[in-house]
């Protein structure tokens, strides 16, 4: 004979015998999401659980009869068992004591109405309540991917984008019906664009499949949109590129998605940044990262050279004995900060550039140089090779 033993409510909701209410109704509203028929249909184990946890949670918020569970057990509530027919707390016995899970669903959700679907399940599954008041349901968002240069990046941009969507029919105006049309109660489901159906032990709300949730039947349907409300066009807009953006930033363009069904409200258009990599500029962040090769002769005797930034040319001061892979840092000369204001920096790394073609002259030059310098000009070298001696 299989065991007819329940499960621990405690358990059952995955929490500690000391849970609080808040906790409890948060582990609840896991479970119940979770083996909720709508979203396991034709599951039978998934209907029991989503019983069994609804069970568990009805006994648990209440004091009373929690604490009469915390001393009997499931003996507090059967038929018959420690009271006489009643359960050990004065509760009734028998399944008859406990609501139906829906009704603890709805409590829990805040969900009115009747049946097992609708409202809150457009939310969590995506289905069951049909298009809303007349029929009517919000169009879909789009995204639109746009590439730009650094540069305007840095100093904002404006272009023109152009793109596929669904739109408002011209032709019904987004009715859905031919213009002249008489509208007509829906006969199936009498104006609530929804019907319930019994699955059993539950009864579940859809979308009435005669209206298609609008509530209403037209004498004619619009030629152009087959009663959709929406067509296919081809739409260009002005978009407006602040300074400062950079690769994945998200812009918002209200309205501008696809037109909703039947007359309901537009989605919206977000358009996505991809800043092209530059030839010259890295960026990290707020900050751009440079490499510019100077004379050896600079970078021994200093000097001055002009750099490029991205708000135009700029004089760097190079002090003499500059050695290779240095990093110099220009204030404010970076990209500048999304939200406005101040601006990140722009560091330049130099490298030196040691010449490859030397006329005699040049070399000879270069050697007496070399000669008279000996190994007192070398004290980066001559650290490092003291460092290194037992090695050699």
């Amino acid at each position: 004979m299989a065991s007819t033993k329940k499960e621990d409510y405690y358990e059952l909701l995955g929490v500690a015998k000391g849970a609080s209410e808040e906790e409890l109704k948060k582990a609840y509203r896991k479970k119940a999401v979770q083996y909720h028929p709508d979203k396991n249909p034709g599951n039978k184990e998934a209907e029991e659980m989503f019983k069994k946890v609804s069970e568990a949670y009805e006994v648990l918020k209440d004091p009373q009869k929690r604490a009469a569970y915390d001393q009997f057990g499931h003996a507090a509530f059967q038929q018959g068992g420690m009271g006489g027919g009643r359960g050990a707390g004065g509760f009734p016995g028998g399944g008859g004591g406990f609501h139906d899970p829906f009704d603890i669903f709805r409590e829990v959700f805040g969900q009115g109405g009747g049946g097992g679907g609708g409202g809150i399940f457009d939310d969590f599954f995506g289905g069951g309540g049909g298009n809303g008041a007349g029929g009517a349901a919000r169009g879909s968002d789009l995204r639109y991917d746009i590439e730009i240069s650094l540069e305007e990046a840095a100093h904002g941009v404006e272009k023109e984008i152009s793109f596929r969507r669904l739109g408002t029919c011209a032709h019904c105006d987004g009715s859905g019906a031919e213009p002249g049309s008489k509208r007509t109660t829906c006969p199936t489901c009498r104006g609530a664009g929804q019907v319930t159906t019994s699955r059993g032990f539950f009864h579940v709300r859809q979308v009435c499949p005669t209206c298609h949730g609008s509530g209403a039947r037209f004498e004619r349907v619009c030629a152009k949109c087959d009663g959709e409300g929406r067509v296919q066009e081809t739409t260009k807009i002005n978009v407006r590129i602040p300074p400062g953006v950079d690769t994945g930033s998200k812009l918002r363009s209200g309205g501008n998605g696809e037109a909703g069904v039947m007359g309901g409200s537009p989605g919206d258009l977000y358009i996505v940044v991809h800043v092209k990599e530059h030839e010259i500029f890295e960026r990290q962040g707020d900050d751009l990262f440079t490499e510019i090769p100077i004379k050896f002769t600079i970078a021994t005797l200093g000097g001055s050279i002009e750099v490029p930034t991205l708000q135009g040319k700029a004089t760097l001061k190079i002090p003499a004995g500059t050695q290779s892979a240095t990093t110099f840092r220009l204030k404010g000369r970076g990209m500048p900060h999304l939200r406005g204001g101040a601006h990140g920096d722009q560091l330049i790394r130099v490298h030196v550039e040691v010449p490859t073609a030397l006329n005699s002259e040049q070399r000879k030059k270069l050697e007496d140089f070399a000669q008279a310098c000996g190994d007192a000009d070398q004290p980066v070298a001559k650290s490092f090779f003291d460092k290194a001696k037992k090695f050699f």
